[in-house]
């Protein structure tokens, strides 16, 4: 959103609650009960509910029997799903950049963002981390001039995020081999290297496709043994 835009109110508490949604705060089934939020972020309850349908509408909250809106669990179908879409708006970002971009500030603003993605490896919170990665792939998406490309990606960039704050909590840092990968991705734009430019930006979208997801299964078979021993725990009582 450009700078000088003042978000409304409603894109306000979307923002808010999708950030506390993406960075664990509000873990899948929480309940969110629209009078505590509005309390909580000193608004009326109107705003509230047209953010949550927002939400609903993009698949971050969901209509639980007796429980109201909860958070939606994390689906490793859409997961999937998403990753093998946004390998394709990648590529094709990718090759426009190398296409269309010009100026000798492209790899200037390039490598600032890859220089404080590195550093947030380093020194900062994983949902910085995060914060840095997403930068950098808008950035591309601003270089490709195809504003469609940015509208359909935001979505699911957000779906990443907070699949990559789900594993990263549990894992640690963001590795450094995806900045890496950034940097061969820059170098092939400014180089005005097209098919390039998208053989390594799809790439780069199915090795995080292999390394989320297959992880995200590896947490539910988790989830569900546990909660098999569970069940078989109160039986046997």
């Amino acid at each position: 959103m450009p700078s000088h835009i003042i978000p409304s109110l409603v894109d306000q508490v979307y923002e808010r609650i999708l950030d506390e949604i993406c960075d664990g705060t509000l873990p899948p089934n929480s309940r969110l009960i629209q009078d505590d939020l509005a309390e909580v972020y000193d608004v009326s309850r109107q705003p509230v509910q047209q953010a949550i349908m927002l939400l609903r509408e993009r698949g971050f909250v969901t209509d639980a029997p007796k429980r109201g809106v909860v958070v939606a669990p994390l689906d490793v179908d859409l997961m999937r799903s998403i990753y093998q879409v946004r390998e394709v708006l990648e590529g094709l970002a990718c090759r426009l950049a190398a296409e269309r971009a010009t100026g000798s500030t492209v790899l200037e603003r390039g490598r600032e963002l890859i220089a404080r993605g590195r550093a947030a490896i380093a020194h900062d919170t994983i949902a910085n981390q995060i914060a840095a990665d997403i930068a950098f792939h808008e950035y591309v998406s601003e270089l490709s001039e195809n504003t469609v490309i940015g509208e359909m990606s935001r979505p699911q960039l957000h779906h990443m995020r907070r699949t990559m704050g789900e594993v990263l909590r549990l894992e640690g840092s963001v590795s450094l081999g995806l900045w890496d990968e950034h940097e061969e991705i820059l170098g092939a734009i400014v180089a005005k290297d097209a098919a390039k430019a998208e053989a390594l930006g799809r790439a780069h979208v199915v090795r995080a496709r292999e390394k989320f997801v297959a992880r995200l299964e590896e947490l539910g078979a988790s989830a569900r043994a546990a909660e098999r021993r569970r069940a078989l725990t109160r039986i046997a009582r």
